[in-house]
């Protein structure tokens, strides 16, 4: 195998180079980063003597144009392709950047959002401002934080943010030694984060994320870790499970971080060993954790469980994050909208994705409380009802988390008035416990009266909706009962491109 690299084309089926020791590369359009990868990992067999780099699939819609083209080594800076390329028929200069105008790049998920080498100095200094508020939030509720993962790393090799990372990360060990009692403190730090003014998303049991809107909108996270030492070993949510000393963590030392001194563990190259591996002090973009599979599992079996599904709804999102809502409203809106109007109801829609019937109904005049397990989803209708001064409120709901459904439901219980609950394709995505939930929250919702509608498949669907789980109307039907509908009504509904049927249930309270 050749030491040297060398980069044989550019095109749009990506980047084909020559076979090589494993390195991570960069690739620039027009002098932004847009793209890391590994030449050995991240490649596969092409032709008789070389490798090819597939485009991700969230940067190949923006490959229509020309752009100056740089493939480099991430770590020497040596440049192996510099050459002007043309994609596609345009003869637009390529353009990586969002509906806001901000500039992307890949990040270590596969994600393409803002990175930090996009970012202006401002961003940046509001970031590290709100990760030093978190700290001290978090160690005000009586635990130990330091700055972890990607913000250790930058913080004690580079003394600031690495550039092709997106979020800050922040990490605890607790002094309890069982995951009952992490978790059970993990959720009380996050409340005492929320007391903050800060808003939060749980996405484990020892694990959640703190959002900050930058100057622009975007909203950037700062992830707070909790871990804890068993017998000699640390745990370290989500990705740590290795032999440690308690002295290498403490006591806390500091390193500088954008100008400012931020904690790090008294030893903080051994916990970036255990999290990148003995070649931490190599810049990588194009790292990936490679998690030990039983490492994985008790972390999964201790801790996880609370959002199935959601990097694939997440990802899904991201990808249609610039498309503006175009649909319009569904038939399930238009028969909320008609009883809305004769009865004065809000409307709860339930799984309400990018939002367009809740913005539909809004713009009619019905009050809307839009609810969505991924954050931003909800973005772009939210600003429009803002600008345009619509009745819609956009709210997080976790069916899955039992915390999240019943903090709502008791919100919802307090407030009068009737209500309908739209809930278009959400049985059908979720699980049985969200479909439980789904349940307990309309009991709740519903205790002034009102009507739920609802629809889902009932079996496989076609590759356009994957996501779908074939759900039997028997059992919604069974589980409205019980949470008080005195009358449930089910209808075919066409299969919608599935060999099983598409069912509308309308369940009245």
């Amino acid at each position: 195998m050749e030491s040297s690299l060398r980069v044989r084309r550019v095109d749009e089926r990506g980047v084909a180079v020559s076979r090589a020791e494993d390195r991570p590369v960069d690739v620039l359009f027009d002098g932004q980063r847009v793209w890391s990868f590994r030449v050995v990992r991240d490649t596969r067999n092409h032709g008789l003597r070389g490798r090819l780099a597939p485009w991700p699939r969230p940067l190949v819609r923006y490959l229509d144009g020309r752009a100056r083209v740089v493939v480099r080594d991430a770590s020497s800076g040596e440049v192996h392709f510099d050459d002007e390329v043309r994609f596609g028929s345009s003869e637009e200069r390529v353009s990586v950047i969002n509906r806001e105008g901000i500039a992307l790049g890949v990040d270590k998920s596969g994600r393409l959002v803002p990175t930090f080498e996009t970012r202006g100095a401002e961003d940046i200094s509001a970031l590290v401002t709100a990760t030093l508020a978190v700290l001290e939030a978090v160690a005000e509720g009586g635990v130990r934080p330091f700055v972890g993962y990607g913000t250790l790393l930058g913080a004690v090799r580079e003394g600031g943010v690495l550039g092709h990372d997106s979020d800050a990360d922040i990490a605890y060990v607790s002094e309890h030694h069982t995951p009952v009692d992490v978790i059970r403190e993990s959720f009380r730090l996050q409340r005492q984060v929320r007391q903050r003014g800060f808003e939060t998303v749980r996405y484990s049991g020892a694990a959640f994320k703190v959002l900050v809107r930058e100057a622009d909108g975007f909203r950037r996270g700062i992830d707070v870790f909790a871990g804890f030492l068993d017998e000699g070993r640390l745990y370290l949510m989500g990705e740590v499970g290795v032999p440690f000393e308690e002295e290498w963590l403490y006591p806390l030392g500091t390193a500088s971080f954008e100008g400012a001194e931020v904690p790090v563990p008294a030893r903080p190259e051994r916990l970036l060993e255990a999290m990148y591996g003995p070649g931490w002090r190599h810049p990588d973009p194009a790292f990936k954790f490679e998690t030990p599979r039983g490492v994985t599992k008790a972390l999964n079996d201790w801790f996880r469980g609370l959002r199935p599904g959601f990097n694939d709804w997440q990802r899904r999102y991201s990808v249609r994050k610039r498309r503006p809502v175009t649909r319009g409203p569904a038939h399930l809106a238009k028969l909320a909208h008609e009883e809305a109007v004769r009865t004065g109801a809000t409307v709860l829609d339930v799984g309400a994705g990018k939002g367009p019937d809740a913005w539909w109904l809004a713009s009619k005049g019905v009050p809307v409380v839009a609810y969505e397990f991924v954050p931003f989803a909800l973005d772009g209708v939210a600003a429009q009802a803002r600008e345009g001064d619509r009745p819609l409120e956009v709210r997080h709901l976790n069916l899955t988390d039992t915390r999240s459904v019943f903090y709502e439901g008791a919100r919802l219980a307090r407030r009068p008035g009737p209500r309908i609950v739209l809930a278009q394709h959400v049985l059908d995505a979720t699980t049985p416990v969200g479909r439980d939930s789904f349940a307990r929250l309309c009991s709740m919702a519903l205790r002034d009266g009102g009507t739920v509608y609802a629809q889902f498949h009932t079996g496989p669907t076609t590759s356009e909706v994957e996501w779908a789980n074939g759900v039997d109307p028997e059992v919604v039907a069974d589980l409205l009962r019980k949470a008080g509908a005195r009358e449930v009504t089910l209808t075919e509904h066409g299969r919608g491109g599935a060999q099983h049927p598409v069912v509308r249930v309308v369940a009245e309270w």
